[in-house]
């Protein structure tokens, strides 16, 4: 998020506000370039108030990018740092894991490399066992308030991760048919996703009533 959304956020809520680090949509290899925007991102989130910051990076060969998560961990401290779901594209979930409690992660978020969390759930309970508390394990990804129970109790996970929204029709009048502000499969123009007050609140009674 720009450093504006951040600012205004802090003032609105009183939960910790984790901002995510990602310069650019695609893979999660990171030129020298990029990697200078990543560090500047990340000095601007904890000047305006971050409580924590999100990441991925990768090499080429589908392993954690051990030497730039150091540096990016480095220019973090003290905040808490989790690796985000770049880890579902690592050539081995189970030694990436072990990567990334070596280096200091506090969480990761995974939907246990599938394309969701409910179909990576079996990975995700794995991982969970095998982190023994080093790391918390935060499923993500297509979980709503359908799944959200088969998820937690299947994974043993404490916490979860999901975007809880729906679609907001605009308020625009005047709409212009025949012209899209972005690529040919982007988000319909006149149409806004917005984080759902409910889904939330539903969201967090299943997730009480089960931790």
């Amino acid at each position: 998020p720009p450093p504006g959304l951040l600012q205004v956020v802090k003032q609105c809520v009183r939960v910790p506000v984790f901002v995510m680090i990602r310069p650019r949509g695609g893979d999660f290899l990171y030129s020298d370039r990029e990697v200078e925007v990543m560090k500047a991102d990340i000095r601007l989130a904890k000047l305006h108030g971050a409580d924590g910051l999100v990441f991925g990076a990768l090499t080429e060969d589908g392993r954690i990018d051990t030497e730039l998560c150091t540096a990016l961990l480095a220019v973090c401290r003290p905040l808490p740092v989790t690796f985000h779901r770049a880890f579902d594209m690592v050539h081995d979930p189970l030694v990436a894991l072990e990567t990334l409690i070596s280096l200091g992660f506090e969480r990761v978020l995974t939907s246990g490399c599938d394309s969701s969390a409910l179909e990576g759930l079996s990975l995700i309970k794995r991982l969970a066992e095998q982190a023994k508390g080093r790391i918390v394990v935060v499923p993500g990804g297509g979980i709503t308030e359908r799944n959200l129970q088969r998820i937690l109790e299947g994974s043993t996970a404490s916490e979860f991760h999901c975007s809880a929204r729906s679609a907001r029709d605009s308020a625009m009048k005047f709409r212009n048919p025949n012209v899209a502000m972005g690529a040919s499969f982007s988000a319909p123009e006149y149409s806004i996703k917005v984080a759902d007050v409910a889904k939330v609140r539903t969201l967090n009674a299943i997730a009480k009533n089960i931790l």
